[in-house]
């Protein structure tokens, strides 16, 4: 590959990188796997500046935006820090400093680096006015309501103090480690995902929709940069001490130091005593202490040449595989599980690391008896990394499995995936579990007094086989003759009743046909009005509708072409499900809003955003999360976010109330 093909690839993976690790808050490399791929896409741009692009990856921090919160813009930009890994770039970075200072002296401040959610503080008079994300570093979402739950950040600043009447401090959001335990065995009790890593956690939880469930999580904060007018001087670690006067959480583990062997003994340090802390760090970060010396050395397009965040090193152990077993995962997905012999790795004891799919096997080339090498680097299951020395001959390789270790059936691998799936969608018991937790989730048929627990415990008990065996349930199968109350019993029944109501969209997006999520299921059940319709469509005819490609309507054949997927569907129609568009939705439908893009913002009195936004897509408009030049116009309700506000009169873009909205699609 020569390396302008190298520079595309590295942008569509960092792309897809950024967005997993910022928005989904699921990565799927390290922290250190990115930066290396970052600097190899850095230093090939800089030898092919012909191949300029201002939306490469190497161009922007990454995102934490979250389209469901307010944005606000920052008043002062929240850049990333330039990363390293090894004590001579730490070198680099001092010897940068001294040359950019004209060789005057200068103190360093270290910091441990939070393993969390950056987030900027806003006060007022003493008192918290606005909290947000660090978002695109311009702007991020405003999660006021949900960081006045975090006990460790003040909202009143004691009276009396020396505080300035307007500042900002930043900081990081973290979940410590005891309530990252507590949190994932009550989600592993419930039968839900667990978090990878407390930072993952954190980020989740502050994205919360509901200010109590992040109350109840115990998140925490560790502030480390205060800004603003009238601050109390020039060194940036007395202006911390200041702040924890004033009552925030800094950290007591702050060093000022003058020489760089001082920065070296604080690394090696810390790199052995993080362990023993009650919160996830990941590394240290050095600053200058003087600010007018920060002012005076400046900044890069995306990070301050200032301050520098040095990584620790993932830790690692060796130990002998024993064996490989294949997982099978709700989704069918087949996951290879190294067993190993115990060996301690960062605090506990491990006997298991995940090989996570036939790829990353095979590029380990695994023998029963190897010495393999194993990291803990932010997963909960450990992976393998590599072989400490080479297989013995003699040694039996492990190859990916061919066949379902559960049911038996000849695995696939889909274009694009990177895992194997078993296809047995309807004899596969996790598979089944899985269509029958999709049928029941909020987006679908929204069950909400089942849970996977509860599924669970019924498949074992043979009461159901699929989901529609839901409907044939009754209060003297489930009740259970030890209990006093039979009120649970009959709120699943209820709401296995409420769900007769569900409109036919959500029923076709339900009933789990691969690769038919939420907008294909919308777009096939509007063009086509019915179960029925969408069952004998030929691949022709789907490929004709926008946004539906080869792929879905493959698939959509491929599921009403079995027999078993067929009968499922009738026995829903005989249950009394919407099979097809109800006569109230087809009336309301109309062409009034055909290629219009709203954004909804604010809080609205006659309807819900839910409600509104399905009012826009009946009416044939596009729902879209952010503003931009391409908006048709915003529907606001009441607290219209400032920042939105201001971008749409920036832009010149109609603003429409509920009634004005009301009125044009009833017109």
């Amino acid at each position: 590959m020569d390396e302008k093909a190298r520079i595309l690839q590295l942008r569509d993976e960092l792309h897809q990188h950024n967005y997993r690790y910022y928005v989904e808050n699921n990565p799927v490399i390290s922290d250190q796997e990115f930066d290396f791929m970052m600097h190899e896409l850095q230093d090939l741009e800089a030898k092919h500046p012909e191949m300029f692009d201002p939306n490469s990856p190497s161009q922007r921090v990454g995102s934490d935006l979250n389209n469901e919160f307010e944005t606000f813009v920052h008043t002062r930009p929240m850049l990333s820090l330039g990363n390293t890994y090894n004590r001579e770039e730490v070198a680099d970075f001092w010897k940068r400093v001294s040359e950019g200072l004209m060789g005057a002296p200068f103190q360093i401040c270290c910091e441990l680096k939070f393993d969390g959610l950056s987030i900027s503080l806003h006060y007022e008079d003493g008192r918290l006015v606005r909290a947000v994300t660090r978002g695109d570093g311009v702007q991020g979402d405003d999660v006021t309501a949900n960081v006045r739950t975090i006990r460790s950040i003040p909202l009143q600043l004691p009276k009396g103090g020396d505080w300035p009447r307007q500042f900002e401090i930043r900081g990081e959001v973290l979940m410590p480690w005891s309530s990252f335990d507590r949190l994932n065995a009550e989600r592993e009790q419930a039968g839900e995902p667990l978090f990878a890593n407390p930072r993952n956690a954190a980020s989740g939880t502050l994205k919360s929709k509901n200010s109590s469930t992040v109350a109840q999580r115990g998140l925490d904060a560790y502030l480390y940069y205060l800004l603003g007018e009238g601050i109390p001087g020039d060194g940036h670690y007395q202006n911390l001490e200041a702040a924890a006067r004033w009552g925030f959480q800094v950290s007591k583990n702050m060093r000022l130091v003058s020489t760089l062997e001082e920065v070296f003994e604080y690394i090696d340090y810390w790199d052995q005593e993080r362990r023993n802390l009650p919160v996830a760090t990941d590394g240290v970060v050095l600053k200058v202490n003087s600010l007018a010396q920060q002012k005076s050395l400046g900044m890069t397009a995306k990070s301050p040449r200032w301050a520098i965040a040095y990584k620790f090193q993932a830790e690692q152990a060796e130990t002998t595989l024993r064996q490989v077993v294949f997982q099978v995962g709700r989704t069918g997905a087949v996951t290879p599980v190294a067993n190993m012999d115990p060996v301690q790795l960062a605090g506990t004891q491990v006997r298991r690391a995940t090989l996570h799919n036939a790829d990353v096997m095979a590029s380990l080339d695994l023998h029963v008896g190897d010495k393999v090498l194993v990291e803990k680097g932010g997963e909960i299951i450990p992976k393998i990394v590599g072989k400490a020395s080479p297989s013995e001959p003699e040694s039996l390789a492990i190859p990916f499995v061919e066949y379902c270790p559960v049911c038996g059936s000849k695995l696939v691998r889909y274009e694009g995936e990177a895992a194997h799936y078993c296809p047995n969608d309807t004899g596969c018991p996790p598979l089944i579990l899985g269509r029958i937790e999709h049928f029941i989730s909020r987006k679908a048929m929204n069950i909400n007094s089942l849970g996977p627990e509860t599924v669970d415990d019924y498949y074992r008990r043979g009461l159901i086989h699929d989901a529609a065996d839901l409907y044939d349930l009754n209060e003297e199968q489930l009740t259970d003759p030890q209990a006093s109350d039979n009120k649970g019993v009959r709120k699943i029944l209820a709401s296995i009743e409420e769900s007769k109501q569900i409109p036919f969209e959500r029923v076709l997006f339900a009933i789990g046909i691969r690769f038919v999520g939420e907008i294909a299921a919308k777009t096939l059940a509007r063009y086509y009005g019915s179960m029925d319709k969408v069952m004998e469509a030929s691949m022709e005819s789907l490929t004709q509708i926008n946004g539906i490609g080869e792929v879905i309507a493959g698939s959509v054949i491929q599921y009403f072409a079995n027999p078993v997927n067929r009968a499922f569907v009738e026995r829903l129609r005989n249950a009394g499900l919407q099979i097809e568009i109800g006569e109230q939705q087809r009336q309301a439908q109309s062409d009034k809003l055909e290629g219009q893009s709203v954004v909804i913002s604010g809080v609205f009195q006659h309807h819900s955003r839910d409600e509104y936004k399905a009012l826009i897509e009946q009416h044939g408009g596009k729902n879209v999360g952010s503003i931009s030049n391409k908006t048709s116009f915003i529907l606001a309700g009441e607290n219209m976010g400032p920042a939105k506000l201001e971008k749409a009169q920036k832009l010149g873009i109609r603003i429409m109330n509920e009634d004005e909205f009301l009125s044009l699609i009833k017109e």
